[in-house]
């Protein structure tokens, strides 16, 4: 088994394993990198484009692992796509926005490189996309078998509880097998469950350490984490303020408004409308209408029939008043500019009644994570556009991740039994802490940390 990571960063960037096994190749994800621009965002596909690749395998929607798979797929064109049936319903959306984005940003930043691929390429992509339930064994290779005509490597989708669809990936050889991660979250989450990866084995594993820097500390919970946000809105509420939760279009976005429903229908907060982004809106559509397919919390659920939601426009965010005490769950959760959520954090800086709710990472670089980390009656460059602004606005993160634990992963490199593990998908820090945690731990097994391009034998 030969495994190269394509990931052009040493940190968390575009997801893509280059995996050869008894012959075959696959390609384990397709992302873009979130703090690059143009090419640079792109797996190293030219590691590896003189080779044939029999399929790509996509663990979820999430632009650092399906972002690139149009540009995948013009290296590759002969690949068959797999993913599961409920990510198969997200990933022409996703990729679509991808385009109007990338439209965009040529037209305000000046990248002359995009769009990398257009909305005819997508939809001439889409026939080859395969969607499968969780839990059913697949052949990949089956149209490129070698010449002794043995039978194809399977592989089998787990659900990993993370958004809507992922999946972590069980790869079987003839002799060796492989355990793919991807992103995974264990414990449950206001409407998915946790992942369900009981019982998986593997010779080989391939794991994320997203929070491996970060330990959530022994009195934490999620419903811990949870109360202390529904507080800090009744706050802001009672005082007069509006509430801006910056999130994900898919995934966070909806966590949260299912949170909301639930303050809602039990009284804590009282009913009204929960201003979203367009994007956020068509997700939540689709986690209502494949609410039969999930392994949910509350299945029952329909955010759009339990709550009141609307679009806004971004050309119009300025034109409401901030007095009514408003709740804005809206997408772009790093407040990147030319965004409804940039534009409304600006306006909501200056006002102590008003509240801007953290629940995921936001990067130091960008305007979410400055003013994440800006101090109350602070004077800091929020953005390009604002320049210098002073904070007067309460200012909260609340730890609500979807991404697992240290100790959590940790524990499950114990039951997957692996000879060997690589370790991706994290800072250094965080693939040192399971280097040095799996060693102690598990001194039979073999850890690999493969820079960008660099490839691994097992």
């Amino acid at each position: 088994m030969l495994i190269q990571n394509l990931n052009p960063d040493t940190e968390i960037g575009a997801s893509a394993w280059w995996v050869v096994l008894d012959g075959h190749r696959l390609l384990l994800d397709a992302g873009t990198h979130p703090k690059r621009e143009g090419a640079a965002s792109l797996p190293l596909y030219g590691l590896v484009r003189a080779q044939d690749l029999d399929a790509i395998a996509i663990s979820h929607c999430h632009h650092d692992h399906v972002g690139s798979l149009p540009v995948a797929l013009q290296h590759f064109p002969a690949a068959h796509v797999l993913m599961t049936e409920l990510s198969y319903f997200l990933v022409e959306r996703i990729l679509h926005n991808s385009v109007n984005v990338m439209k965009r940003q040529r037209e305000n930043l000046g990248i002359r490189e995009y769009p990398l691929f257009t909305h005819e390429q997508v939809d001439d992509l889409a026939p080859v996309f395969q969607g499968f339930k969780y839990n059913r064994e697949v052949e990949w290779a089956s149209f490129s078998r070698p010449r002794d005509d043995a039978p194809s490597p399977t592989l089998e989708f787990f659900d990993a509880g993370h958004t809507l669809g992922s999946s972590g990936i069980l790869v079987r050889g003839f002799r060796q097998t492989l355990f793919y991660t991807g992103d995974v979250c264990f414990r449950d989450q206001t409407v998915l469950r946790g992942a369900r990866f009981g019982g998986v084995k593997a010779d080989v594993l391939i794991m994320e350490t997203t929070r491996g820097g970060r330990s959530a500390g022994p009195d934490y919970s999620r419903e811990t984490e949870s109360e202390r946000l529904a507080a800090a809105i009744e706050k802001v509420l009672h005082r007069g303020g509006s509430v801006l939760i910056p999130s994900f279009a898919l995934g966070r976005t909806q966590e949260i408004l299912a949170l909301l429903a639930l303050l809602m229908d039990g009284g804590r907060i009282r009913k009204q409308p929960v201003y979203i982004g367009g994007l956020g809106r068509v997700f939540t559509e689709i986690y209502d209408l494949q609410s039969h397919r999930g392994n949910r919390l509350h299945p029952e659920l329909q955010l759009h029939d339990s709550l009141n939601l609307v679009v806004l426009d971004p050309k119009k965010a300025g034109e409401i008043k901030l007095t009514g005490r408003h709740l804005f769950v809206l997408t772009a959760g790093m407040m990147t500019e030319n965004t409804a959520a940039h534009d409304m954090a600006w306006r909501m800086l200056g006002d102590a009644r008003h509240g801007v709710f953290f629940v995921g990472y936001a990067d130091p670089e960008t305007p979410g994570g400055r003013l994440k980390s800006s101090r109350l009656g602070e004077t800091f460059m929020f953005s390009g556009i604002s320049g210098a602004v002073e904070r007067q606005c309460e200012v909260e993160e609340f730890d609500l991740t979807a991404h697992a634990q240290r100790e959590d992963l940790l524990d499950f490199v114990g039951q997957v039994d692996p000879h060997s593990v690589v370790l991706g998908h994290g800072d250094a820090a965080a693939r040192a802490w399971f280097d040095g945690q799996i060693r102690h731990r598990h001194p039979r097994i073999k850890v690999l940390q493969p820079g960008p391009g660099e490839t691994v034998e097992i």
